[in-house]
């Protein structure tokens, strides 16, 4: 599957921002999607995932309760979207693919997008 993450750009800290991901292949219901993000000399950390039906979630401390993530399965796309945000959450966001179960892990995901950028100011 190749992904395709859009929706980056600048936004006043309390805004809100809308990610997305575009997926190729006829399979992408099967895999669980996720976002990570990456701060400048940071490592790059999970912030959120959905099984590939839909109905299960996780999201990262940091982000639970801002954060939400969806997906519709019939357009191929997995969706992030983003409020409150904060100067913290400034990164490049990048959405990730895996079979089985929702991890945390960057390193347990197979397919990544290439990444859109979130500046948050305050």
């Amino acid at each position: 599957v190749q992904l395709q993450a859009s929706g980056g750009g600048l936004v006043q800290a309390e805004g809100s921002l809308t990610l997305s991901c575009a997926a190729s292949g006829r399979t992408f219901y099967i895999y669980n999607m996720a976002w990570f993000r990456q701060a400048p000399g940071k490592e790059r950390e999970f912030v959120g995932g959905i099984s590939p039906d839909g109905v299960n979630t996780l999201y990262a401390d940091s982000v639970k309760g801002r954060f939400i993530i969806s997906r519709d399965n019939a357009k191929n796309t997995v969706s992030l979207q983003m409020n409150s945000l904060k100067p913290g959450d400034t990164a490049v966001y990048y959405c990730a693919a895996r079979l089985g179960i929702i991890s945390k892990k960057p390193y347990e995901y197979n397919y990544w997008g290439q990444g859109t950028l979130v500046t948050v100011s305050s």
